[in-house]
């Protein structure tokens, strides 16, 4: 076996000697802690389930510490929260008499603790797959513990599939699963039937009662009156603290406000969720008199256990995001929570003493629930997932051994999405591809919608804009609107509005918020965050979140410029469409509502500044499903701005098409739609933009053959002269002689290049073509005969004149059988009619004499015609005594 070389083996030496002697609380996990040791010094893949609070996630990073494991690499342990993520880290630390960021670290989105001297790296599970695409082998972990992987959250599941890929690869790595008891033999499949090893969690018995309160699971004021009957009601029971779940931020500050105005006595009342400061979320660790009421979001569910806990107050909801196939986007709405969901969250009471779990709904409507969640694989956009699966060549995300196989369609709709931001090449051999622009896509780990409008700023110049406009659209809307102020709100946050754009509504304010800033203290500018209805946290949130972004963007080297003092509103605009082309709408009267892609239909939400402007086409930075399809977050937008971007995926189609002369060039109607959005109705265009080869034929059959166009070009007059003469030469040998406008069509192809469609380009061509071959164009008549050779000799014996009285008249011959002029004429002038030889003419042309005068005297004006008389005998006397003093008859006739 190969020696490590001597920097590395010093290395680890001095780890070696660093590496902390653990001790354990008295905590479930603990007494299972030698047949937890013996499984995963046996084994490279090993099952740990056992409910929240067993002490998993805080006692298995120590044994792995106790086995010798973390010198080599460290042990990367994953939370699916930065709450929770922090919390683990510090607790660990706390029991290891280590500071966070010595033994014992935490890296989460906006905060890296990790020191040289490490061993356990608490983090997100995001941040690991993040850094799968630096260290594809992962050499920097010596141990993975995926914990929480009942929540089977899209990373967790990537991981889970990506570690079972990489594990023959890497023999020398463990990996650690852990898992709340619910369905653990499918972990234990997916990795070759790993050992399973439990641990009991719960300790004390927990009463479950039932209390319903509204029939729709979104009913807020039910459900608020609910859980303060259940406080009540729990309250008079004992001195332990509530733990109440619910849904979000805003349901957490609703029933706050609702419990407050009860003067509940030596009761505190408590938020936790993930945006509150680390301060503020250390509080529920914290020691206290009288009684707590916990209002917790899930995170308080598997992630994260809080002491003291012997009541939970359950509405039996949550938001739970859900991907819809129709409209292609993704929802949040208030759902039922499963089974087991609803047992997890009655199983954090019953750590120190019995437990009493109040459910706002029926037993029948828990019976009637589903057994599991179904896992975040099986109800998201994939796209993000596809996008790093083809990044890292990891292969068809069909062949990917997911713990639970998406939907084919699921993955069709993420293909889709990554096409049209345009990060997918053609599929070669079945494999999705990415593009240079999608290469870049996947280094930046933002939402893929966003990434697209950040790389695409760059050749709009306006990178620091969108890097403002994306970090604002991944958080929640700093702007608060209290329901009891909303006209405040509404005043205060109007300063910031843009007419026409929400998302410049942002940089207004993100440029106020800068300025304030510099000129207030840290305190004053929070309280001043306050009065002016801004959450401060989110605030802060913005901007760390937009300082993480621009370091990201100046990794991939783009051009991060400060804010111009004037917003080039049409390069920002044109950079968000780019991610956001199945986002548009169409405004329509009848139905006032807009016509969205595929068929959709929405209502702009609250809150926008174009809310009663209604401007005829706008893009939405999202679509929400409530209790209707909204749109949030939008601007206006002109449809061929629309069409510029969406080159790639515009559908067009087009009329049948037509010759123009004055523009010598063949035209057609152009109709362009974006998923059944008509973005350009009617447009002239040029042919040959559609039809080089059949717009090519058409310049040459109507330009060059039929000459319906006016050009200053020698050759054309005298093809048509030519013509002319080659016509005259059928009549007298009543033959067909011209050849057919296809094989004049053929002349022109075969000595016209490839690129010749319009009068413009053959001009171009033709100045400098006919300087060497000025007659390569001309017809010649054997190309307008076809070489008919025996007819161009038979001419001969139909002379043009014919020579009578001594006065040559010429010849005019027709081939027309239903002409009275059919066959041969002589053109006689009327004052040589008597000098003419009658019975040649007759010979020739019998009655010619008689028609002549008819057609003369026809053609005389009525008073003419009234003094000759009608009779032809008269005109003949006429013309005959007609002299040459006669001038004025003369002239008449």
């Amino acid at each position: 076996m190969a020696r490590e070389d001597p920097a590395a083996e010093a290395r680890i030496e001095r780890r070696r000697s660093l590496l902390p002697t653990p001790s354990y609380p008295d905590l479930p996990v603990v007494a299972h802690r030698e047949q937890l040791l013996e499984a995963i010094r046996d084994n490279q893949v090993v099952v740990v389930a056992g409910e929240t609070g067993s002490g998993k996630s805080t006692q298995l990073p120590k044994l792995c510490l106790e086995l010798g494991l973390g010198v080599r690499g460290l042990i990367g342990h994953t939370q699916p929260r930065r709450l929770a993520a922090r919390a683990v880290s510090e607790r660990i630390a706390e029991e290891l008499g280590s500071e966070i960021g010595q033994a014992v670290g935490y890296t989460v989105r906006f905060n890296d603790r990790v020191g040289p001297d490490t061993f356990i790296k608490v983090m997100t599970d995001g941040i690991l797959l993040a850094e799968v695409q630096r260290d594809r082998m992962l050499r920097a972990y010596e141990v993975i513990i995926i914990d929480e992987a009942h929540e089977r959250s899209l990373n967790i599941d990537f991981l889970l599939g990506y570690l079972r890929q990489l594990l023959p690869k890497r023999p020398d790595l463990k990996v650690i699963v852990t898992s709340a008891t619910i369905d653990t033999a499918r972990f234990a499949a997916h990795f070759a039937d790993a050992p399973v090893v439990e641990v009991s969690g719960r300790s004390y018995p927990v009463e479950v009662r039932y209390r319903p309160v509204g029939e729709e699971p979104d009913d807020d004021r039910d459900q608020i009156q609910g859980i303060c009957d259940a406080v009540v009601e729990l309250s008079s029971e004992g001195s332990g603290d509530i733990l109440v779940f619910l849904s979000g931020e805003r349901e957490i500050r609703d029933t706050a406000d609702a419990l407050t105005r009860m003067n509940l006595r030596n009761t505190e009342l408590l938020p936790l969720y993930a945006r509150l400061s680390a301060s503020e979320q250390h509080r529920v660790f914290a020691s206290h008199r009288g009684r707590r009421v916990v209002l917790a979001t899930n995170v308080a569910e598997t992630s994260l256990t809080v002491p003291g806990i012997t009541a939970v107050v359950d509405p039996g909801t949550a938001r739970i995001s859900r991907y819809n196939r129709r409209t292609k986007v993704q929802r949040l709405p208030i759902e039922a929570i499963s089974q087991a969901s609803a047992n997890q969250r009655a199983g954090r009471c019953g750590r120190v003493a019995p437990g009493t779990c109040v459910r706002l709904y029926s037993e029948e409507d828990f019976a009637s629930r589903p057994e599991f969640t179904d896992p975040e694989i099986l109800r998201t956009n994939l796209a993000s997932v596809i996008l790093q699966m083809a990044a890292l060549g990891l292969g068809d995300i069909e062949a990917f051994p997911f713990v639970e196989p998406p939907d084919a369609r699921s993955i069709k709709d993420g293909i889709a999405l990554l096409e049209e931001l345009a990060a997918l090449d053609e599929p070669r051999d079945g494999h999705v591809r990415l593009t240079q622009l999608g290469r870049r896509l996947a280094r930046l780990p933002v939402d893929p919608r966003l990434g697209r409008m950040i790389l695409d700023a760059e050749k709009h110049g306006c990178v620091g804009e969108v890097l403002v406009i994306a970090a604002a659209l991944s958080i929640q809307d700093p702007r608060e609107r209290p329901s009891d102020q909303q006209q405040k709100a509404a005043e205060l946050h109007g300063r910031f509005a843009d007419r026409d754009s929400d998302f410049i509504t942002y940089l207004n304010l993100w440029r106020y918020l800068r300025t304030e800033q510099k000129a207030r203290g840290s305190s004053q500018f929070r309280k001043m965050c306050k009065a002016e209805m801004l959450h401060f946290l989110r605030v802060r949130e913005w901007q760390d979140l937009h300082s993480q972004l621009r370091q990201i963007a100046r990794g991939i080297r783009l051009d991060v410029r400060p804010l111009a003092e004037e917003t080039d509103r049409d390069g920002v605009h044109l950079s968000l469409l780019s991610g956001l082309l199945s986002h548009i709408g169409m405004w329509d009267e009848e139905k006032k509502e807009y016509r969205g892609a595929r068929e959709s239909r929405f209502t702009l939400a609250g809150g926008t500044a174009l809310g009663k402007r209604r401007p005829r086409w706008v893009m939405a930075a999202e679509l929400v499903e409530t209790d209707r399809l909204r749109a949030r977050t939008v601007a206006q937008i002109a449809p061929d701005r629309i069409e510029s971007v969406a080159r790639h995926l515009a559908t067009r189609s087009h009329t049948e098409p037509w010759w123009e002369p004055e523009r010598g060039a063949a035209m057609t109607h152009e109709r362009v739609s974006l998923y059944g959005l008509p973005i350009v109705s009617k447009r002239r265009v040029a042919y040959d933009r559609i039809d080089r080869a059949d717009a090519r034929g058409m310049f040459i059959r109507h330009a060059l053959v039929a000459g319906d166009w006016d050009a200053p070009h020698r050759f054309l007059p005298e093809n048509r002269e030519r013509v002319v003469e080659v016509l005259a030469l059928e009549h007298r040998l009543r033959r067909d002689l011209l050849v057919t406008d296809d094989e004049l069509v053929a002349f022109f192809d075969a000595r016209l290049p490839d690129d010749i469609t319009t009068g413009k380009r053959f001009d171009k061509w033709w100045r400098r073509e006919r300087e060497r071959r000025p007659e390569l164009l001309t017809y010649s008549t054997e190309v307008l005969v076809g070489g008919d050779a025996t007819a161009l000799d038979a001419s001969a014996a139909f002379p043009e004149w014919c020579r009578v009285g001594g006065v040559d008249l010429p010849l005019t011959y027709t081939d027309d059988p239903t002409s009275d002029l059919d066959g041969l004429t002589v053109d006689v002038p009327l004052l040589l009619l008597d000098r003419v030889e009658d019975a040649r003419l007759d010979w020739l042309v019998p009655g010619l004499r008689e028609e002549l005068v008819t057609a003369v005297v026809r053609s005389l004006p009525k008073p003419v015609r009234r003094q000759l008389g009608p009779a032809p005998e008269v005109v003949h006397a006429v013309l005959g005594e007609v002299g040459p003093d006669d001038g004025p008859l003369r002239e008449v006739l």
